[in-house]
């Protein structure tokens, strides 16, 4: 199984704030993978970075395959993102908003 996404020794900070400190991270190919923390955890800024919306300071964040940085355009074609109170139909489960 290849993995889909990739983050490797990923920081991110916001002045003096470390919001992402050596973060580490593999999700395989056609698995769902929750991100779970507290607030001020990193979990957005993950998130950000993966989807191309924020450059991280440092490491290496791959998506399909792709570079964020050196191919986001890319990597915009190939996701999906959909935030927790953007669902279409309230009804639905994540899975199911997202198909």
């Amino acid at each position: 199984m290849t993995d889909a996404i990739v983050m490797d020794g990923v920081h991110k900070r916001y002045g003096e704030k470390r919001a992402l400190d050596g973060l580490d991270l593999a999700v395989g190919s056609g698995t769902v993978h929750g991100v779970l923390g507290p607030n001020g955890a990193g979990k957005t800024t993950a998130v950000r970075i993966m989807s191309t919306l924020l450059r991280h300071d440092a490491g290496r964040v791959t998506v399909a395959g792709l570079d964020v940085r050196e191919r986001a355009g890319e990597v915009r074609r190939r996701i999906g993102l959909l935030g927790q109170h953007a669902a279409v139909d309230e009804q639905l489960g994540g899975r199911q908003n997202l198909e």
